[in-house]
């Protein structure tokens, strides 16, 4: 079933925080996210083709429209606006349409404003009101579901709408804080590198007025209306900021390391991060591998220096700990810490209802985020998806890696992740596919035979072999050993060091 697009109309520059509320709460919403999909016309890609309104050939591909209004009425296109044109166009086409009116003032609106308020009332729309974009969201989930079930027949099942009502208390207000950091106070290095990794920039269109464009849409940034100035959201501090702890102190990274497996006044390591989330995720997972034991394996040819700890799994736990913690919890920062036998990754801030730590540890679950945009910027980059498999790969890449599946629990506050380790049993870790660097070239490994791959793997584990020891453990005579390790010399592998009883046979440098 195709998703039902829904248009979401306003005078953008007016309302556009509460647009991304809306379009946010039908990415949260497990009944809405089935079923519809969100469209901001400036967050649709550009056509090749010119038109005159290209706003209402977006609209052509929507089966709901949804508008906003306030006080402005927006720049004339003609003789209407934007924003009229659209809802013009709409009732042309027959579209389901909704109307939402901020405030209770319609004295406040402008003059051009009220005439098409007064149209929409001859055109016997039933409008609500709603004073901010809490209630905003709550008026507008009750709107769609009863539309969807009167116009497309599509209704939310006991479970779904229970779901839905947990998730739209969970959503945290903390994304859409206006900060007084501006723009140009954003690492903008990293700015560029995500939006250019993302597609939303290109090389031959990177003035400041694309990067303010691109971070307003994705709901990163704010525009003040009296002076056209853009300043940093939350969400665009914490996940973009050079320094986000020095407007936001509780938004950091406190890493330690400790030498065996409780907490001691003398760690190993430390270290506290405050930077782009990005960033983040990287020097966590740096932290862990420099904390953490390599042991090196031979297998099939190839030497490998193995992680204690998958990768992905740590990557997984620092990028859900940063896109779904408690931001509005002030007191406390996520932190990570490295036992002898364990990495614990602790967040602020419990499971977001309807999410329950039994239902995280059976995979029953939709996806619920308590901040879905740092989530969505997260996801551009492919370190997690907004899809509630967090916990399922996890559990993989540890199951994988020859360790026990992720322990999670909440403490103190905290909901914590807990990645154990192979303690002293460090043979179960298991070698990735495809892991390592080659001993030999594939072109002379082809010319090996079975015994010259095993008299490899025991020079690359001792350092050396002899002949005894292939007439021995290979089981062969004096001649077949003599003729497999001047083979191996031959083809520029190893060399013949010593004479007689001491005669080795060593890795050629």
């Amino acid at each position: 079933m195709n998703k039902i697009r829904i248009f979401i109309s306003s005078v953008q520059k007016e309302l556009e925080p509460e647009r991304l509320a809306i379009a946010s709460l039908i990415g949260t919403d497990p009944f809405f996210l089935d079923h519809c999909e969100p469209v901001l016309f400036d967050r649709e890609p550009i056509s090749g083709e010119k038109a005159s309104k290209p706003y209402l050939d977006c609209l052509d591909t929507c089966g709901v429209y949804l508008l906003l209004i306030c006080r402005e009425y927006g720049k004339p296109h003609g003789e209407l606006s934007a924003t009229h044109h659209e809802y013009r166009h709409a009732q042309l086409r027959k579209l389901p349409t909704l109307v939402f009116v901020k405030g209770s003032d319609d004295d406040s609106m402008a003059s051009k404003t009220q005439e098409f308020f007064e149209e929409i009332k001859r055109d016997r729309y039933t409008y609500r009101r709603f004073i901010d974009r809490l209630d905003l969201k709550t008026e507008v989930r009750n709107a769609l579901i009863k539309l969807l079930k009167e116009k497309f027949s599509v209704t939310p099942t006991d479970k779904e709408e229970k779901t839905g009502e947990e998730t739209l208390e969970a959503v945290s207000p903390f994304e859409s804080l206006q900060t007084d950091v501006p723009w140009a106070e954003l690492d903008e290095s990293a700015v560029r590198k995500w939006l250019l990794a993302i597609g939303d920039l290109t090389d031959t269109d990177a003035s400041a007025d694309s990067l303010q464009h691109c971070l307003h849409t994705r709901g990163l940034l704010w525009r003040q209306q009296q002076s056209g100035s853009h300043f940093a959201l939350a969400a665009g501090l914490v996940f973009l900021g050079k320094n986000p702890s020095a407007r936001l102190p509780h938004c950091k990274i406190l890493l330690d390391a400790y030498k065996g497996s409780e907490i001691d006044p003398r760690p190993l390591d430390q270290a506290t991060l405050s930077m782009p989330a990005p960033a983040a995720v990287d020097r966590v997972v740096d932290f862990v591998n420099k904390n953490t034991r390599h042991p090196p394996v031979i297998q099939n040819l190839r030497r490998v220096a193995l992680d204690e700890y998958p990768e992905k799994a740590v990557r997984e736990a620092i990028v859900n700990a940063i896109a779904h913690r408690d931001y509005e919890d002030g007191s406390r920062h996520i932190m990570v810490e490295v036992f002898h036998d364990r990495v614990v990754v602790a967040s602020p801030g419990f499971p977001p209802k309807p999410l329950t730590v039994a239902k995280l540890l059976k995979g029953n679950y939709r996806p619920c985020s308590r901040n879905p945009v740092i989530a969505q910027s997260l996801a551009t980059l492919g370190l997690m998806e907004q899809r509630g498999t967090g916990m399922a790969r996890m559990r993989a890449a540890m199951l994988d890696h020859g360790l026990d599946a992720p322990h999670i629990e909440t403490q103190d506050g905290y909901f914590q992740v807990i990645l154990t380790g192979p303690g002293d049993d460090l043979k179960r870790l298991r070698v990735p596919d495809g892991a390592g660097v080659s001993i030999v070239p594939p072109s002379i490994e082809e010319k090996l035979n079975d015994r010259q791959k095993k008299i490899l793997q025991r020079v690359m584990k001792e350092g050396y072999v002899t002949s005894g020891w292939c007439r021995s453990k290979l089981n062969i005579s004096y001649n077949t050993a003599f003729l497999d390790l001047k083979g191996l010399v031959e083809l520029g592998i190893l060399v013949q060091t010593g004479e007689g009883r001491n005669t080795r046979y060593v890795p050629k440098k």
